[in-house]
C-alpha cells in the first residue's frame, strides 16, 4: 500500500486485527472458564488474611514522595534512551548536547532538592 492514504490503511487494518484479537481473546476465556461463585469466593481476599476492622488506613505522605521521584526518574529515561540512540546522526549537534544538557541539570536540581530537604532519608 504506497501513498499518503496507504499508510493510514495499514494503521487501520492493524487496529482493526489488534481489537479484533483482544476481542476473541476474551470471548473465548468466557466461554471456556469455568465459572462457580460461592461465598468464599466472592469474599474480599488478602493476602491470606480476613479482613477485620474499619476499611481506612493511615499512609505515610513519604511513599507518595518516592513513587513521584520514581515517576520522575523513569520519564527522564524515557527521554534520554531515544536522545542517546539519535546523537551521533547528522544534524544533530552541539544544540542537541546543549538542550539534553539542561534536562539533566534541571532533573539533577530537582534530585538535589530532594536530598537536601532529607525525602531521600528513609527513616
Amino acid at each position: 500500500m504506497d501513498g499518503y492514504l496507504g499508510q493510514y490503511a495499514s494503521l487501520g487494518l492493524l487496529l482493526i486485527v489488534g481489537i479484533g484479537f483482544v476481542a476473541v481473546s476474551f470471548g473465548v476465556n468466557r466461554l471456556l472458564a469455568p465459572h462457580r461463585p460461592t461465598a468464599a469466593k466472592l469474599s474480599t481476599y488478602e493476602c491470606g488474611v480476613d479482613p477485620v476492622g474499619g476499611d481506612w488506613a493511615q499512609a505515610q505522605i513519604r511513599y507518595y514522595v518516592y513513587a513521584y521521584l520514581y515517576v520522575l526518574f523513569a520519564v527522564e529515561s524515557v527521554f534520554l534512551f531515544p536522545w542517546a540512540v539519535v546523537f551521533d546522526r547528522p544534524g544533530f549537534g552541539v544544540v542537541t548536547l546543549v538542550e539534553m544538557g539542561i534536562f539533566i541539570g534541571l532533573l539533577a536540581l530537582g534530585l538535589l532538592y530532594a536530598w537536601r530537604k532529607g525525602v531521600l532519608r528513609w527513616t
